[in-house]
């Protein structure tokens, strides 16, 4: 399907931060990496996709994330969450790193009182001040006061102080801007973007530094072949210090993060030659990065394999690695639906609940897209992990 015309005020928008683009493009000399470009395409301040007001997620926005859908995403998180956190005991902290429109929070916060597993601050690490104030709302409005109470904000991770408790991410490593590599003459190149005469973008090469040169020979050496003339795709070299910084000084507990990716022998795979790059806008998968610059999402699958190395790297123990679809039937996706049918009021809202499992769990939904990835610390995680490992094919 065609995607749907902009309206004028959208067109203005993006044409506002593509002359932004262009000036720090200008300012650089001619070109900046493209992991540059896709963090002002998504986080310049007032006009990035996630910096500005409009609606991302749900129907009405660009794209579905888990906890869109309804509860029982967070639910099964917060049950599987739940132990750690139990464990650490009354000093824990929940943080939820990009926390969206806010209905995980709502969520998971709720099941979490529940089970008696409140920790005593739950915060949200949130780049964007726009969303951070629709979470804002969300809660206020939606959660009984005692317990909107123990939600802050964070304008930066926990760096300063010890803490203890756990760490959840759900679709944010695949928003992280990213770099883009390119084999010429056996020697990788980075892609850059330069401004093209017809005002848009345009894809250059250059020599990369010795980081990304490194990365890509990792790889090269785990994949036991050399990339082929001309293969190209998206390295994190940078990873193993994001986790790093948003974990800070935690000294117990779990890390846990659920994303769609492969694992890397499956991501560098010979076919997979373009990499995985994408963009989303109202609903449709749109190839060209470059277009309506500011109004669509720009994405990259995660690589599983390095998620292992950096949480391993960052001294925490590996607990384990699923699909989507078994991490939640694992952590109690039919007893949690059982319980919200029990209470539904009408045969649509069964109905709705069971859909819900369905996008959930079936391979050609999110069942087997996402995957679900965790590490510990201090307190045992693995349990949340023993239905449909997978860590075979890291």
């Amino acid at each position: 399907m065609p995607l749907p015309p902009l309206d004028p005020e959208a067109q203005a928008h993006s044409d506002r931060l593509r002359q932004l683009i262009h000036a720090v493009i200008a300012d650089a000399g001619g070109a900046i990496p493209f992991s540059r470009f896709m963090e002002l395409a998504l986080y310049a301040p007032g006009l990035g996709y996630y910096s500005a007001g409009s609606t991302k997620f749900g129907r009405a926005g660009d794209f579905v994330t888990a906890p869109e859908l309804g509860s029982l995403f967070a639910e099964c998180v917060a049950e599987a969450l739940a132990p750690p956190l139990r464990q650490v005991g009354d000093r824990a902290t929940f943080v939820e790193i990009g926390g969206g429109s806010g209905a995980f929070a709502e969520a998971a916060i709720r099941h979490l009182a529940a089970l008696d597993a409140m920790p005593a601050c739950y915060a949200i690490l949130e780049p964007s001040a726009d969303l951070r104030e629709r979470q804002r709302e969300r809660l206020r409005e939606r959660l009984p006061a005692a317990l909107n109470a123990r939600v802050e904000w964070l304008d930066r991770p926990l760096g300063e102080d010890d803490w203890s408790g756990v760490l959840f991410a759900n679709e944010v490593i695949d928003a992280l801007p990213t770099p883009r590599f390119v084999i010429r003459g056996g020697e990788v190149m980075e892609e850059g973007v330069a401004s093209a005469a017809d005002g848009g973008f345009t894809v250059v090469e250059v020599p990369s530094d010795a980081l990304m040169t490194a990365a890509v020979r990792h790889v090269e050496r785990e994949r036991g072949e050399a990339f082929p003339e001309g293969y190209r795709s998206e390295l994190l070299p940078q990873l193993p210090y994001w986790i790093q910084a948003v974990m800070g000084r935690m000294q117990a507990g779990a890390m846990l993060f659920i994303d769609y990716g492969y694992p890397r022998r499956e991501y560098y795979a010979r076919t997979r030659d373009r990499g995985t790059l994408r963009a989303f806008h109202r609903h449709h998968v749109v190839d060209d990065v470059f277009a309506r610059v500011g109004l669509q999402d720009i994405t990259a699958s995660v690589d599983f394999t390095a998620l292992a190395e950096a949480g391993t790297g960052a001294g925490f123990d590996f607990a384990g690695y699923c699909s989507q679809a078994a991490f939640l039937l694992g952590n109690g996706l039919e007893q949690r639906l059982a319980a919200q049918e029990a209470i539904a009021s009408t045969e649509t809202a069964r109905f709705a609940l069971r859909r819900e499992v369905q996008q959930l769990t079936l391979p050609t939904a999110m069942g087997e897209r996402f995957q679900a990835m965790g590490f510990e610390r201090g307190v045992p995680f693995e349990a949340a992990f023993l239905a449909g490992d997978l860590s075979f094919r890291l």
